[in-house]
């Protein structure tokens, strides 16, 4: 394909300000104004998100025995960078979203595909069956 006629999002996943509808640019402009506020309150969230990591390795570090993580300590801190990193993900998604006029499809999935991935590290096989998997994986 020529350089010069690259596609750089996919076609039907953008929303320009410049439609010739007014009614569909208002919406539009609506729309944009929302997805700021999300970008604000996802700034927030993963400020919060990196407070709870912190609280969570201290909580576990000061537990006996001092200074030491066992496993589910291990996994419930991964858990916490995870959801943070997550958070860091969708707030890229909104920023290339609102830098773009486009929604990055690609950088969607891979999102889900990480959270997907925080899901099964956090998974605590002692106490989840594999009945209740395979009724989670069907709904």
């Amino acid at each position: 394909m020529d350089p010069d006629k690259r596609i750089d999002h996919e076609p039907g996943h953008d929303i320009h300000l410049e439609h010739e509808d007014p009614t569909i640019r208002f919406l539009h402009r609506i729309i944009r104004f929302a997805v700021k506020v999300l970008a604000i309150l996802m700034v927030l969230v993963i400020v919060w998100g990196i407070g709870d990591v912190v609280y969570v390795l201290y909580q576990r570090l000061t537990q006996p025995p001092f200074m030491l993580l066992q496993i589910n300590d291990i996994l419930a801190t991964f858990g916490a960078f995870l959801a943070v990193l997550i958070a860091i993900e969708i707030f890229i998604n909104i920023r290339l979203y609102l830098s773009s006029s486009a929604i990055p499809v690609r950088l969607v999935i891979a999102t889900a595909l990480m959270a997907i991935a925080r899901k099964v590290i956090i998974m605590d096989f002692d106490e989840i069956t594999p009945p209740y998997i395979y009724m989670e994986l069907q709904q």
